[in-house]
C-alpha cells in the first residue's frame, strides 16, 4: 500500500477559454469571460497521486484534513477512484482552487489557489496519530503539496522521521521551507515544487550547474535521489551514483494541460517502483506518464496504454559522473 498525505486538500475546477482579455484593467464595470468547457475534482498534489496510483491498481491510502461541503465534493470524488480515504475532518471548508486554460496557451496557465482553512492543534494530534498507524501497513509514504494555516514548516520533516523510523521509504513533493525542512532528513526521493519560486535552499535553479548543485547538497543530506525540473520537458536526477539528464523529445504544441503533469510523474514512478522497476526506468515510466498527462485536457493521463507509447520519447542521458 503506498500512503499519501494531502495536508490541503482542494476542489479543482477547470475553465477552458477561447481567448482572456489583453488587461483587466477597462472602463467597464465589468469583464465577462466566458467558458467553452468546464471540469470539477478533487485535487492536492497528495490525492492526484493516489488517483493515478488506484487507477494503475495500486493500493492506497490518501490521509489530510478536509472540511465542510467542498470536503465533502472531494471525498465522493476520491472514493468514486476506488481510493481508501483516513482523513480528518475539521472546521470550515476546504480550498477550491481555479485554474484558467486559454485555447493555444494551455502551457500558460492562470491559477488562483486559496489558503484553506485553518487546522487546530487536536486535529494535528488525531493526524499524527492516525499516520502513525497507516505507517504499519505502507510500503511508500507521499508526502506533497502546500500546508494549510495552523501547520508549522517543519510537519514534513516531522513526517519523514516517523516514517524512518518504521523504515518506510518517503517521496516529498513540496516546496519552500516546509521542503528544505524534510529533506533535512533524507527522504528516498525529493521532487521539488519550484511552480512559484526556482530556488532550493537559497540557491537558484536557472542552469544545469545550478539544479545539479542543488541536488547534491540534497543527496548530502541522505536523499536518495533528488528530481528537479529544468524546463517543460526535461528534467535532471541526481543521485550518490551519477547525474542523469531527462528530455521528452515532443513538441509543445501538443501540450493540453500541464496542471497534473508533475504528480503523473511522482505517480508513474511509484507505479514501477511498486512493480519491482530500477529508480531509472521508473523515473521515465514517470516522465512518460507527465508528458502523456500534458497531451490530454483531463487532469491526469490514466490510460496506460498512452503512457507506454510516450516511452518512446523520453531520453536518458548520463552527465558529470552518471
Amino acid at each position: 500500500m503506498i500512503l499519501t498525505v494531502t495536508l490541503n486538500p482542494t476542489l479543482d475546477k477547470f475553465y477552458r477559454v477561447d481567448h482572456l482579455p489583453l488587461s483587466l484593467e477597462r472602463v467597464e464595470e465589468e469583464i465577462v469571460i466566458r467558458a467553452i468547457k468546464s471540469s470539477t475534482s478533487a485535487g492536492g498534489k497528495g490525492i492526484n497521486v493516489s488517483v493515478f496510483l488506484s487507477a494503475h491498481g495500486v493500493d492506497t491510502v490518501a490521509m489530510g484534513f478536509l472540511a465542510g461541503h467542498t470536503g465533502q465534493i472531494i471525498l465522493r470524488d476520491l472514493l468514486a477512484w476506488g481510493v481508501t480515504a483516513n482523513f480528518v475532518w475539521i472546521e470550515g471548508e476546504s480550498r477550491t482552487n481555479v485554474t484558467i486554460l486559454e485555447q493555444g496557451k494551455e502551457y500558460h496557465p492562470v491559477r488562483i489557489h486559496e489558503e484553506g482553512p485553518e487546522v487546530p492543534h487536536p486535529a494535528v494530534d488525531i493526524f499524527l496519530r492516525k499516520y502513525e498507524r497507516m505507517l504499519a501497513r505502507a510500503e511508500h509514504v507521499v508526502l506533497a503539496g502546500a500546508l494549510p494555516p495552523g501547520i508549522p514548516d517543519d510537519f514534513y520533516r516531522t513526517l519523514v522521521q516517523l516514517a524512518k523510523l518504521r523504515g518506510v521509504p518517503t517521496v516529498l513533493h513540496a516546496g519552500g521551507s516546509p521542503l528544505v525542512e524534510a529533506v533535512q532528513e533524507g527522504p528516498y526521493l525529493a521532487k521539488p515544487d519550484v511552480r512559484e519560486e526556482l530556488r532550493f535552499w537559497d540557491m537558484p535553479l536557472r542552469t544545469e550547474e545550478e539544479i545539479i548543485r542543488a541536488g547534491r547538497r540534497a543527496v548530502e543530506c541522505g536523499v536518495t535521489a533528488c528530481l528537479i525540473s529544468h524546463h517543460v520537458t526535461g528534467d535532471i536526477l541526481i543521485t550518490p551514483d551519477g547525474v542523469w539528464e531527462l528530455e521528452a523529445k515532443v513538441p509543445l504544441t501538443t501540450f493540453k494541460n500541464l496542471v497534473g503533469a508533475d504528480d503523473a510523474l511522482v505517480g508513474g514512478i511509484l507505479v514501477e517502483l511498486a512493480r519491482g522497476a530500477a529508480l531509472l526506468d521508473a523515473v521515465k515510466y514517470g516522465m512518460a506518464a507527465a508528458v502523456a498527462t500534458a497531451e490530454v485536457e483531463e487532469k491526469l493521463c490514466l490510460d496506460e496504454a498512452a503512457i507506454k507509447r510516450e516511452l518512446d520519447h523520453v531520453v536518458i542521458r548520463p552527465k558529470g559522473g552518471g
